[in-house]
């Protein structure tokens, strides 16, 4: 029997989401979260790009808990901690993609969540593209080491292109480059690579004497005029934060971002596109992880072909559906998990 899955919003995540979960035998959508007025009634199929289902979008929260959905597909913006907490309580498990891998950047509100699925004898997990499904094969590299000395993933990006100031102002873009809160947004902004530094040391056993970031910050130094917003000469268009699990003097696990904008940062930065994952021990294992678009894949503007990254943020969520349900009531990671498998893709 299918499991049943409510789909939470059909952003540009959540429209891959939707996409996934109908493809997925083992899965049946049965509702939908419409958080925009304008999507409320309409066929879900319809929202998210593909042929309708019989699904229709609604903004009543009750009536989808009321379904009795095994799962909720949780792909807002931001996590809303009071959200979660009553999903969970349902009964319902919760997959999200909201920048939650352990929830220990909730603070107290991480209390709250793991109440949550104990009152409602419900499991939450969070993954994406990073942190998460990288983290997978970070740990699955691991696997083949028989010693350890450091474990180091590096994401390099340009991300001029990317137009989502909302998520990237919090982490300090925009910002002018002597702001002292400099240090403390970055930090803020990028805390679920904390919680994913957390959960890579589960899997090699190693419990943390500290868990911190260190960033850098670059301006530009011209304006900087993207298609929905500007950054001004002097302001900071690039950030780097190494979050680092440490052990004494020595860092254990360091999970590390660099993303920059524009072609006048200074300092200019030189950065790839991309993930590289390093094992240093025995043997010294390096990964590089590449994403690529498919021959037949057609994209005249940078939105669409972002829908790449959309898919990866989405797909590990829903393809790790089967194995919440059956796990224990509980925040869990893929360190609790077995394989999720991508089952019902395999083009005809």
């Amino acid at each position: 029997m299918a499991l049943r899955v409510v789909q939470w919003t059909t952003g540009n995540v959540g429209k891959q989401s939707v996409q996934a979960i109908v493809k997925r035998p083992d899965l049946e959508l049965v509702g939908c979260f419409a958080w925009s007025p304008d999507k409320v009634r309409r066929d879900v199929g319809e929202l998210c790009d593909i042929d309708p289902i019989g699904v229709s979008a609604t903004d009543d929260v009750d009536a989808l808990l009321a379904l009795s959905p095994d799962c909720v597909v949780y792909n807002p913006m931001w996590r809303d901690v009071g959200e979660m907490v009553r999903i969970l309580k349902s009964g319902a498990n919760v997959v999200s993609t909201a920048a939650f891998i352990t929830g220990h950047s909730l603070g107290a509100d991480r209390a709250r969540v793991a109440a949550a699925c104990e009152r409602g004898g419900s499991t939450v997990f969070g993954s994406g593209i990073n942190p998460g499904f990288i983290e997978m094969l970070t740990i699955a590299s691991a696997g083949a080491c028989d010693r350890i000395d450091k474990i180091t993933v590096a994401e390099e990006a340009d991300t001029t292109a990317y137009d989502s100031p909302d998520t990237e102002i919090a982490a300090g873009f925009g910002r002018p480059i002597d702001d002292p809160e400099l240090a403390k947004l970055t930090e803020e902004g990028t805390a679920v690579f904390g919680e994913a530094v957390r959960m890579v040391g589960d899997a090699i056993g190693v419990e943390f004497d500290e868990v911190r970031c260190v960033s850098e910050h670059a301006q530009t130094t011209e304006d900087l005029v993207m298609a929905s917003w500007t950054i001004p000469a002097g302001c900071v268009a690039g950030v780097a934060a190494s979050w680092q699990g440490r052990v004494g003097d020595r860092t254990v696990v360091e999970l590390s971002v660099r993303w920059r904008k524009g072609a006048t940062l200074d300092p200019d930065w030189q950065v790839g596109m991309g993930h590289t994952i390093q094992i240093d021990g025995r043997p010294t294992i390096t990964t590089a992880v590449h994403f690529l678009p498919p021959p037949d894949f057609a994209a005249t503007t940078m939105e669409e072909f972002m829908v790449l990254g959309h898919i990866m943020t989405a797909v590990p969520a829903v393809n790790a559906i089967p194995a919440v349900v059956a796990a224990p009531p509980g925040i869990v990671t893929y360190t609790d998990l077995p394989l999720p498998l991508p089952t019902g893709y395999v083009s005809a």
